[in-house]
């Protein structure tokens, strides 16, 4: 019988990433056999290791698959190429083979030599200019005729991630997501970990930003107070929201209702129903959130803090959208654009009650970005800590719980 094989290298923190039992442990599921015919172990946790494993097969097809399904956990092949480009053949529009990418650190290598590519995150194109001295992921409608993608396989390899030298819940290999586990120890991590990025964010360090994307849940459940207090404080310095949360925040401070419930009294108010609809008119009325807040109309709040601390905000629209407020963006991809801009930078994201931007947010994140995704419905926080990272952390209770509990562990008194 005759028998195809194929070189393969692994190198970097493959041991405490697992890395190297996912690649074996795959070449097997999938029916071919492996020899590991050397491998390093680094003697401290700062020093790098290495493998070469030779797989065998029976079919060239089978070989190809192997060598597809292996790559994501960082095995290149070792008789190094460089990889093939082909132009896009219209705007918006990939060459059929193009290589989609995964959300950890990637490389390709072009001229001999191995290179980054920026803005990594998943299911996205590379490109590369034309002085070919950089290689970028961009989304598939950004992707411009003639532009050089990357195509295949060959020529790119995936970094595993090293674990995180901190000590604290962003460590652990695999994020268990459970109603039922004390939340005290991880909420006592976050706010640690916030302390820090703060602290980086005020001396000007790179991706010291702290990102939240949160739903309409944190002003219903009572969690508005809390956050606004987080953003005047300074631990939160980039907001992603819809058309909702903006709303129900400013009808509380003019109405003291959300979706017209007394957030003092306990019960839903006559005509209630209609103070979003009167908040939205009346800041349509006045032209943006920020103449809003600035003329004194708006006082109190989560977009009067982030107005005040001057922290950007992108509101993404839905087809269900009453109004929408100004400010609101009602294009999807543009949305999406806007998110995805403010990204570089970020340290810690916050992803609190709301599906939508939380999965949507979850999507734009590089795999070394650590993101804490809190919600009510174990689904959502599930879904993200299976994306890959293991500084993925869920955590199943309400964001009114979260974060005063977050806010009262960072020095909230009130």
């Amino acid at each position: 019988m005759t028998h195809y094989q194929e070189t393969v290298v692994l190198q970097g923190h493959i041991i405490d990433s697992l890395m190297l039992a996912k690649v074996l442990d795959r070449i097997v599921m999938m029916g071919g056999t492996f020899d590991l015919e050397h491998v390093s172990i680094g003697k401290t946790r700062e020093q790098p290791s290495s493998a070469r494993i030779v797989i065998q097969t029976t079919s060239k097809t089978l070989l190809d698959d192997i060598l597809n399904a292996i790559q994501p956990h960082g095995a290149s092949i070792e008789r190094e190429t460089d990889c093939r480009t082909t132009p896009s053949p219209a705007d918006g529009v990939l060459p059929d083979d193009f290589y989609a990418t995964t959300h950890l650190p990637t490389q390709i290598r072009l001229d001999g030599q191995w290179m980054d590519v920026d803005r990594i995150e998943m299911d996205l194109a590379i490109v590369i200019n034309a002085a070919h001295s950089i290689a970028r992921a961009v989304p598939m409608g950004d992707v411009h005729r003639g532009d050089q993608v990357v195509v295949g396989r060959n020529g790119v390899r995936v970094i595993p991630l090293q674990r995180p030298q901190e000590r604290d819940v962003f460590g652990f290999m695999e994020s268990q997501v459970s109603a039922e586990r004390p939340h005290g120890h991880v909420i006592d991590d976050i706010a640690t970990r916030m302390r820090q990025l703060r602290e980086h964010h005020r001396q000007g360090r790179a991706e010291s930003q702290i990102l939240l994307a949160g739903g309409p849940a944190i002003i219903h459940a009572g969690g508005r107070e809390s956050l606004a207090w987080l953003i005047e404080q300074g631990y939160i310095h980039i907001l992603f929201c819809g058309n909702a949360l903006a709303a129900h925040d400013m009808e509380a401070d003019l109405f003291g209702t959300s979706l017209g419930y007394g957030l003092t009294a306990g019960r839903a108010v006559p005509h209630g129903h209609e103070h979003h609809l009167r908040t939205i008119n009346r800041i349509r009325a006045m032209g943006s959130i920020e103449a809003a807040v600035n003329s004194g109309v708006i006082k109190q709040g989560i977009m009067a803090a982030c107005v005040r601390q001057g922290v950007p905000v992108v509101m993404s629209g839905t087809i269900r959208d009453d109004g929408p407020l100004p400010g609101v963006i009602t294009d999807s991809i543009q949305a999406q654009s806007a998110m995805r801009a403010l990204i570089p930078g970020v340290g810690l994201v916050l992803l609190v009650a709301s599906t939508l931007h939380s999965i949507a947010t979850g999507n734009l994140l590089p795999a070394t970005i650590p993101a804490v995704c809190v919600d009510v419905n174990p689904s959502v926080p599930t879904k993200l800590a299976d994306r890959g990272s293991f500084q993925a952390v869920g955590l199943v209770m309400d964001a009114a719980s979260f974060l005063s509990e977050l806010a009262r562990r960072l020095g909230r008194t009130t």
